[in-house]
């Protein structure tokens, strides 16, 4: 699946009212792999991109409202320690 498969697919599938939410919050993560301020190689930025895909592909699949703001409160937990050069640990 290429990444603008990947975009029609989340958009295809996401509630309208997180559509946009969704999609901005997918780029501002891959976008924010690529920030100096982390520590990565380049294998582990692409790793890391392979698994946000990977994670916002199989949420694309979420039907429940509940769930799916789940998803984007996770979504910007991550985000925000990206943006402070660290790697989200997983959320328990």
């Amino acid at each position: 699946m290429t990444h603008s498969d990947m975009k029609g697919l989340i958009w295809a599938t996401t509630d309208s009212n997180h559509r946009m939410r969704v999609l901005s919050l997918y780029r501002q993560i891959l976008r924010s792999l690529n920030s100096p301020k982390l520590e990565l190689s380049y294998a582990a930025r692409l790793a890391k991109k392979a698994e946000v895909r990977t994670i916002f592909m199989l949420g694309s699949e979420e039907r429940s409202t509940h769930n799916i703001q789940d998803l984007i409160d996770t979504a910007e937990y991550a985000l925000s320690h990206l943006r402070e050069g660290k790697i989200p640990k997983h959320v328990q």
